[in-house]
């Protein structure tokens, strides 16, 4: 039997839980990180405990967790570098969920309790959740913070969108589990690594801008109803993921989903087939590489109510119009050094359909898949797909099947790396 990888056991993990909605999430975190094996101490801000009992997470962490530097009933004398002690013992500082404030007060240097002192003291990974409501997340001094945060060094998790505690449905949420411990396991095992050993490993895209288009759009009928499809943009966000580790910069334009953004991916949000394609054209002259991966509405209504349409009287007709076709934009107006790479679902021949979509949209290659199979698709973490490229004027065609990210990176690899696939 194959030992399962836990590659945060026996890491010494402080866990930071500062005083916001998604709080109590965080007595579930440390549950999650303690099966992996992991050491966890936990420090609360003042706030945080308006969310979260203290004796709770002090009872399920096993240890005391401290929240101002001086605690009221404490000797100075034993606890004055207490921020100090824990900053050095451990391997990694995550904040999950950090409000606005406390993501100010890091970049900042503002040092006024026990979590944002330890911060300041850190010289292990500090790996920061932004979690808050997306009017305050998409803030301009947010927007600045964050960017302040990455040019200090700090590590940042993208929050998801959904349902917030305001009621409003945006960016803004915690991230899944999950998602955290795979994203610290990927920052801690990239920070253990040599000086130089990072740069040595093999990075076709590096230096290159890509721009990335993933998940549905929405075509609004009235107020509330939409022509959509069930993308849920796992497909785009691998190729994303996968082209940042590549060494890309990586720019991803996304319709609606549920789905945290890869750290040090620049996010471009958008509704409609118009939004993206607006979207895309203004970074058109500044990115070397789209891949174009989003599930986009080929029509929308012709005739957008700003009212919800009531069902009483005749039955409606909907006269539907084309949206605007972003991957034939980009192919009539590609520059000699971009690479154009679209994407193809068909329901019936696959292989004829895709090429002459490639062919007539002017790509340079063209991702195939199919709709029907229940293991692979919209809404599974598997996919099959035939990546179908040129060479010589002979056409090429080639298949890869597995985990989503899997196959992004195979894609990647095959397109980038110099490697012409066999027909």
């Amino acid at each position: 039997m194959i030992a399962e990888s836990r590659p945060l056991a026996r890491k010494r993990i402080i866990l930071g839980i500062t005083g916001g909605i998604a709080a109590y999430k965080a007595a579930f975190l440390l549950r999650d990180l303690q099966k992996e094996q992991a050491e966890v101490r936990v420090i609360m801000t003042p706030s945080a405990r308006r969310f979260l009992g203290q004796d709770t997470m002090s009872a399920l962490s096993r240890q005391p967790v401290p929240v101002e530097v001086f605690p009221k009933d404490s000797d100075v004398s034993e606890s004055w570098s207490r921020h100090i002690q824990w900053a050095e013992w451990a391997d990694v500082l995550l904040i999950a969920p950090c409000t606005a404030n406390t993501l100010a007060k890091i970049v900042h240097g503002h040092s006024d309790n026990m979590l944002t002192s330890t911060v300041l003291a850190a010289r292990c990974p500090v790996v920061i959740c932004p979690t808050m409501d997306g009017g305050m997340y998409e803030a301009p001094a947010t927007r600045r913070n964050r960017a302040l945060a990455r040019e200090y060094g700090y590590h940042l998790i993208e929050p998801e969108y959904g349902y917030l505690a305001s009621g409003l449905e945006d960016k803004g949420r915690l991230p899944e589990n999950a998602h955290i411990l795979r994203a610290l396991s990927e920052i801690m095992d990239l920070e253990s690594q040599p000086a130089g050993a990072a740069a040595s490993l093999p990075k076709p895209l590096s230096g290159k801008n890509v721009l990335i288009t993933a998940g549905p759009t929405r075509e609004y009928a009235d107020a509330v109803r939409f022509l959509s499809n069930p993308s849920t943009g796992k497909m785009g966000f691998a190729v994303a993921e996968a082209a940042r580790k590549l060494g890309a910069a990586v720019t991803l334009v996304h319709g609606k989903v549920a789905l945290p953004v890869p750290e040090d991916i620049e996010a471009v949000p958008v509704i409609s087939a118009h939004d993206l394609c607006e979207a895309v054209q203004a970074r058109h002259a500044g990115h070397d590489i789209f891949i174009l991966a989003a599930a986009v509405s080929d029509f929308r209504p012709a005739n957008r109510s700003p009212h919800k349409v009531k069902k009483e009287g005749a039955a409606l007709e909907m006269k539907l119009e084309k949206t605007p076709d972003t991957l034939q934009w980009l192919g009539e107006n590609k520059l000699p050094h971009q690479t154009l790479i679209g994407f193809a679902m068909e329901t019936e021949d696959l292989i004829a359909r895709a090429a002459a979509k490639r062919r007539r949209k002017k790509a340079d290659y063209i991702v195939a898949n199919t709709i029907g199979s229940a293991d692979t698709g919209f809404e599974s973490d598997r996919n099959e797909v035939v990546l179908i490229g040129e060479n010589g004027g002979s056409e090429w065609s080639h298949a890869f099947s597995g985990t989503k990210q899997k196959v992004a990176e195979a894609l990647l690899l095959r397109i980038f790396s110099n490697d012409t696939p066999e027909s």
